[in-house]
Formats: C-alpha cells, structure tokens, sequence
C-alpha cells in the first residue's frame, strides 16, 4: 500500500476484530445480557464529532485583553454619556470626572487590542479603509473618532486642574473653543462604542455568540451604562453623582432582563456554555453583583462608603459579562455538538415553514 504525505494527518486507526460472537438466530444470550428474545439495536447510538477530531468551527484567536477591551469599551461610553449630561447640567466634579475616565478607559482598552494583535501597526492598519460591511473596520472608526473627541475634552480639564499651567500657548484658546463640541462628539458615539462589540462577536461562526445576535448588544449597552455609573459613584463625592447612580440602578435593572430575555430567546444548546464551568460561576456572579450594586445603588446618596462598595460590585459585575461571554463562545467551538444540533433545528424549522430550497441539504 502507497502513502501520501497527507496521510501523516490522519489518526492512527484502531485495529479491526476479526470473528467475534455471531448473532444467534434462535435462544440463548447475546452480548451485553440479551436473552435474545427480543431484536437488537444494529445502530450504535449517534455520536458528535468531526474529522480527525479538529474543530467545525475554528476558534478566535482572542485571550483575555480582549475580554478587558470589551470591558473598558464599555466603561468609556458610559462614562461619556456621564460627562455630557454633566456638561450640560453644570455639574463640574461629575464632568470632570467622567470625562478623565472615559479618556482613560478608551486609551487601556485601545493597549489591551493591541496587545491581542501582537504588533501596533495591525492595530494602525485597520484605519487604511472603512468598510460598512464589516462590523470589525466600523468599530475601528467608532473608537477612533470617540477618542479624539474625548482626548480633546480630556485635555480641556487636565488644562483646567493644573491652573493654566500646561505649555499649550496659542492653543489653549482653540482648546477652549472645542471643549464642549468634543465632548458632544464622544458622547455621540459612545452607545455605538459599546453596542459594536457585542456585534462584531455575533456576526460570526461561532455557535453561543451567533446564536445570542439579536441581543446581545443590549445586554452589552446595558453592562456599560451600569460600569460607568458604577465609576462615577466610586469617584465623584455623593452630592455630586446622583445623576451616576440614577444610570447604575437604571443599567442593573436593563442588564439583569435583557441577559434574561438573550438567554430565553438563544437555542438552548447553544446557550449551555453560559451555564457551565468558568463561564457559567463567572455568568452567575455577574447577576449577582449587579443585583447587590443596584440595590445598593438606591441607598448610596447617604453614604460614601455604599457607594464605593456598591461601584464596584457593579464594575466586577460588568467586568464578568464580558468575559462570561467571551468564554463561553470559545468553549462552545470545541463541542460539535453545539454546531449540529441548532443547525438541524434551524434545518426542521425551515422546511416547516415550507422553505426547501435554501439550504443544501433539501430532500424529505
């Protein structure tokens, strides 16, 4: 027998049993205990799997920077949000505020991508086109365009808290003038900055990400908005940040039914990694932490040290959606199972509703 070099991919075959045990016609025992009486099952039960083992679909190449940029994506649009009512209102501490931290949350979100990427000039390559097809080339613009506004009013307040004293000479009056149209640009941007990601996961492959794209940008808006208030109420003294525990009581409740209301709707095959192992104590810690920091939330007007404790219960539970999410869809490529299954009952859905010839697999 001849030999490829491609054979050297294929597993080692297991060794074939010649003889054995006939089947008996008539009386006696059959294998596994059988009295022969009845007919036996010829068809071993059905079993997922895939060539050689390998995966259907091909995982994400993504670690945990990403699940932080998720996060602080996330962050920084909330906090924009903040600083732009506060802008408006006049509130000066929670302006401030917010405005250093949605700068900050962009500018480490933007080092945690690159970090994923491995070299920086990927990361200056996506700015070469804009494509409005691909969510991954849109987000990259989103983010861009976010930081420049939020820079520009992140250096307004640095100019003001050191006194005037930064060497900016003719500038500082030019900055002046864009302050406040920067910060209502970021603040423009700042749902789509954390909607996107939860689009650019859904719109691939992946069985537990795909099956959740219809919601999961909600639920990731909604962990923004109760991370950011979660930040404003840890940095801003309390007289100053009701507007931010307003936005963590108003995102808790959002984040806990529209996470309940994603999960409803996902198949739930496809939903099991987000009930299981690391995702599952991670999905179910982030429930629990945002129902505490809401409640707490509602009785941190009063009291410096609730409201600190409950900021960051609602930052760490915030922080665990992201990466429940994210573990989850790399734990949901290596079970084929969770690629057949939603798929044959997408398949039967199809066919009840009379649509045959959309698929390859089309005979009765």
């Amino acid at each position: 027998m001849t030999l490829s070099e491609y054979d050297g991919y294929r597993p080692p075959e297991k060794p074939r049993r010649s003889g054995g045990r006939r089947k008996r016609r008539g009386g006696g025992t059959g294998p596994g205990g059988a009295d022969g009486s009845r007919e036996m099952a010829m068809v071993p039960e059905a079993e997922f799997a895939s060539y050689y083992d390998r995966p259907i679909v091909k995982p994400p190449p993504w670690e945990e920077p990403i699940g932080i940029y998720l996060f602080l994506g996330g962050v920084a649009g909330g906090s924009s949000l903040l600083a732009a009512g506060a802008q408006f209102t006049g509130n000066e501490k929670l302006r401030r505020n917010s405005r250093l931290a949605a700068i900050g949350a962009a500018g480490l979100g933007a080092v945690a991508l690159i970090v994923d990427l491995g070299r920086p000039e990927r990361f200056l390559h996506m700015f070469r086109t804009f494509k409005i097809t691909s969510p991954m080339s849109v987000g990259s613009w989103i983010l861009g365009a976010f930081s420049a506004g939020a820079g520009v009013a992140a250096a307004a307040e640095v100019d003001r808290m050191t006194r005037r004293r930064l060497p900016l000479g003719p500038l500082r009056k030019l900055l002046n003038l864009a302050e406040k149209p920067a910060g209502v640009v970021s603040a423009a941007f700042a749902a789509p900055l954390a909607a996107y990601t939860g689009v650019l996961l859904s719109d691939t492959a992946n069985p537990t990400w795909n099956a959740a794209k219809e919601d999961l940008s909600f639920v990731f808006v909604s962990s923004a908005s109760l991370a950011s208030g979660g930040l404003g109420m840890i940095t801003t003294p309390v007289e100053d940040a009701r507007p931010a525990r307003m936005l963590a009581v108003v995102g808790s409740a959002a984040e806990l039914a529209a996470s309940e209301f994603m999960e409803r709707r996902m198949d739930p095959v496809a939903a099991e990694p987000l009930h299981q192992g690391r995702a599952g104590r991670m999905h179910a810690w982030s429930k629990r932490l945002a129902a505490v920091g809401g409640a707490g939330a509602l009785f941190a007007g009063r009291s410096r040290v609730v409201a600190v404790a409950s900021g960051a219960a609602l930052l760490a539970a915030s922080a665990l959606t992201r990466f429940a999410v994210l573990h989850a869809g790399l734990e949901s490529t290596k079970d084929p199972r969770y690629v057949i299954e939603p798929q044959k009952r997408r398949l039967e859905a199809r066919r009840r509703a009379g649509k045959i010839d959309d698929s390859i697999t089309t005979a009765g």
